[in-house]
């Protein structure tokens, strides 16, 4: 079973480079132009293959994925890249946010999670949701 364990973590791992390009292509119903595409947006990038071939993960997929769904609905290629990056930044901050929340709040009392809480929405700038 030890031989195993290697394959498994790679097949769990969202990050292995297991799809080659056309596959990638293939499962996301675009071309493999529109993966250099993404690519040359910065989107993603594709760990390469001993002979120089793209090999994109599954955690890529999603995110080129994402980005196809955004350019079927009319929004241009570099558009729908920066609104993912965007996306992802607000995402990890939120995620930042909360664990500094949550920090002050086991920390030293209420008093201080609200001022940590006070602190870091006046830093967020405007409410997405407002705009």
């Amino acid at each position: 079973m030890a031989a195993d364990s290697p394959l498994g973590d790679r097949l769990d791992d969202d990050d292995y480079p297991a799809y080659t390009m056309g596959r990638a292509a293939e499962m996301l119903g675009t071309t493999p132009a529109f993966l250099r595409a993404i690519g040359e947006a910065r989107l993603i990038t594709p760990l390469r293959s001993e002979g120089g071939h793209r090999r994109y993960s599954r955690y890529q997929l999603r995110i080129a994925a994402r980005a196809r769904e955004l350019v079927d609905k009319g929004t241009p290629i570099e558009a729908a890249c920066r609104i993912i990056i965007l996306e992802d930044q607000l995402e990890e901050a939120q995620r930042i946010n909360a664990e500094y929340r949550r920090a002050a709040g086991g920390a030293g009392g209420a008093g201080d999670a609200s001022e940590v809480s006070e602190a870091s929405d006046a830093s967020e700038g405007p409410d997405p949701a407002s705009g």
